[in-house]
């Protein structure tokens, strides 16, 4: 099973949402920005990392919003850790993506996301997570 972390960044009642580029697995979908967490790191760790890499931000960790197991039909398995993030220090900027955006969350389901995203983003769009 690969360990994955990503996180909800929020601004102004939107959520930031990043599509994967044609040239990645599953492309062209939508999906938080994050990513694998390495062997012997912690998962929050993990996130700042990455976020400092994807995006270029200093991202200030808050706390885990969700955790969700996904089995792809091709066999795969992912365990996801969803974290809020509602300050970091920085530009925001699109160093790997197709493209970025800020969402309104009750816009999220008309994006494409990955599969293993559905059942958060729905929740975002309802209210349930905030």
């Amino acid at each position: 099973m690969k360990h994955v972390v990503a996180a909800l960044i929020f601004k102004d009642g939107t959520v930031l949402v990043c599509q994967r580029t044609k040239h990645q697995t599953m492309p062209l979908k939508w999906e938080f920005p994050g990513g694998k967490i390495e062997e012997g790191e912690l998962p929050r760790h993990a996130l700042h990392r990455e976020l400092e890499e994807e995006l270029g931000i200093d991202a200030d960790i808050g706390e885990e919003v969700s955790r969700i197991r996904h089995q792809y039909k091709g066999g795969g398995a992912v365990e996801l850790r969803f974290y809020a993030v509602r300050t970091y220090r920085g530009e925001i900027e699109n160093r790997i993506f197709k493209d970025i955006r800020w969402a309104k969350p009750a816009d999220l389901p008309a994006y494409d996301f990955l599969e293993a995203d559905q059942e958060l983003v729905q929740k975002l769009a309802t209210g349930t997570i905030v």
